[in-house]
């Protein structure tokens, strides 16, 4: 892509991300985009294949775009939550609170239930225009192993989740993400653990100076999209914050096209 139509794409790609097209929306026309952003029919239609590629938009008929979506299953009714009756704790610090919590499931006995309570997590993808991911290979002593893993770490107070993430990135690996989309919170334990995982993917970035994390910035590099499935076969993708991002990225450059009538 030359500089204006990656100017075009990185104005779609904002819309999008700003949620000012609701899920299932048509998206503008070609002659619509065309006229207001002053780019010509063959660029404008790189732009918009590069976004269905990336799972952004999706065709629907010839040269119509919609918003991905619309979801069929409907949420189920009449389905009771467990009733808490209270907690207690039993180690509480700045990483880690260890409650007891008292809690009856529907038509259950009320039992004890150990809840781990952990920070607020926000983890970054970050894509070059080579399909190719940010990455660090690290050693968790954890687990006791080496591995790949996207730039991330924890919300500070006061700080808000996109903050947090932009930071990360630029601290781990001394490379500034453009805008950040966000594309889910989630739970990596939810049966016990609480600690809100926020997955952000950015498209493209600006190398800015090195590491100012020495302990977290090992080795870093730009890790081929098609290295992955392997990797992920190999053991070396460990986190799951990692693991979803690049799933994430993965499904939403196979998703298929619609296939034509007969």
């Amino acid at each position: 892509m030359g500089p204006k139509t990656t100017k075009v794409y990185e104005t779609l790609r904002k819309r999008l991300a700003s949620g000012q097209y609701a899920p299932g929306d048509k998206f503008p026309s070609e002659r619509t985009l065309t006229e207001e952003l002053g780019i010509g029919r063959t660029a404008l239609r790189q732009v918009l294949a590069r976004l269905v590629a990336e799972g952004a938009l999706e065709v629907r008929g010839r040269s119509s775009y919609r918003v991905p979506g619309g979801v069929r299953i409907k949420t189920p009714d009449g389905v009771e939550p467990w009733r808490i009756h209270g907690e207690r704790d039993l180690y509480d610090n700045r990483w880690v609170k260890l409650q007891l919590w008292d809690v009856e499931p529907p038509g259950v006995e009320r039992f004890e239930h150990h809840v781990v309570k952990l920070q607020h997590v926000a983890i970054t993808a970050v894509i070059d225009g080579h399909d190719r991911v940010l990455m660090m290979w690290r050693y968790r002593f954890v687990p006791g192993r080496f591995g790949w893993e996207l730039p991330g770490g924890i919300v500070d107070e006061g700080e808000t989740p996109t903050d947090a993430a932009l930071r990360e990135v630029v601290e781990e690996t001394g490379w500034r993400p453009s805008a950040l989309e966000h594309v889910v919170t989630y739970q990596p334990m939810v049966g016990m653990v609480d600690s809100p995982h926020e997955i952000f993917i950015s498209h493209g970035a600006e190398k800015i100076g090195e590491p100012s994390d020495l302990e977290e910035a090992a080795h870093i590099e730009w890790v081929p999209l098609s290295d992955v499935p392997a990797l992920m076969a190999r053991g070396e993708l460990l986190g799951s914050g990692t693991l979803v991002a690049l799933l994430h990225i993965l499904a939403n450059q196979k998703r298929p096209g619609p296939t034509a009538a007969h």
